[in-house]
């Protein structure tokens, strides 16, 4: 790899190395993995990996924050974005949002599949998480839903996720006015009342999982990863070390 910036002055970003100029990325040296550390359960091996970020002094800001991913069929056209992970059970990962009108929503609608990446750069780790998706109920979502901050539940009831907005008007107006519109709107309907239900078309996703993998950075990029895979929700999980 150069050490130096290239010549072709097509090239915009080349090699970058974080805030260094010397195009070597920093070397992977804070852990390592073997076979004899995991549990039989990604599940639980997953909970004690993200008990460890959680700590204090982990250098990990948001455990939680993770890439969830879902692609549309017959397109096969690939979309991501960071979410925060809201549960854990037994069965799978829970995250929610906005279910009716947002393009995870489409995605999942012709294919109940997602995956989740999380990345815990202080320590060096990743878990990548892939699964069928199933919607948690009513119940569960309304749970949730009443612990956010009232701010954030009238904006789940005013934001049409992913829906385009207008200007309103011939001013400096981009379409913000049109969902500061909504969000009076449910201001207004929720006045003076603090028990605000969860709406129809938001709730939660459990990402039922059929691979975990675990990946653990090691020193010339030759890294520790183990992917747990199984072939039904009740079938046995079978664990591989990979090649890096």
């Amino acid at each position: 790899m150069a050490l130096h910036p290239p010549p072709e002055a097509s090239k915009l970003i080349f090699a970058p190395a974080g805030s260094s100029t010397h195009g070597q990325a920093e070397q992977f040296t804070k852990g390592t993995l073997t076979r004899g550390h995991l549990d039989a359960s990604p599940i639980t091996q997953y909970h004690s990996w993200f008990s460890e970020a959680q700590k204090p002094g982990s250098g990990v800001a948001h455990p939680e924050a993770c890439t969830l991913s879902t692609a549309s069929l017959p397109s096969g056209r690939v979309s991501s974005r960071t979410v925060y992970l809201k549960e854990l059970d037994p069965r799978g990962f829970v995250v929610y949002s906005n279910l009716g009108t947002s393009r995870k929503a489409d995605d999942i609608a012709s294919n109940p599949r997602a995956a989740l990446l999380f990345f815990w750069e202080a320590l060096q780790r990743q878990v990548h998480v892939e699964g069928r998706v199933e919607r948690v109920t009513r119940d569960e979502s309304q749970k949730y839903f009443s612990m956010r901050v009232r701010g954030s539940r009238i904006g789940a009831w005013a934001s049409r996720q992913s829906q385009v907005l207008e200007p309103q008007g011939d001013g400096d107006d981009d379409g913000r006015a049109q969902l500061e519109g909504w969000v009076r709107e449910v201001e207004e309907r929720f006045d003076g009342t603090d028990d605000i239900p969860v709406p129809e078309f938001w709730g939660g996703l459990r990402i039922v999982p059929d691979r975990i993998e675990f990946w653990q950075g090691r020193e010339s990029r030759l890294h520790d990863r183990f992917v747990f895979e199984r072939e039904g929700e009740d079938a046995e999980w079978n664990v591989k070390r990979l090649s890096p």
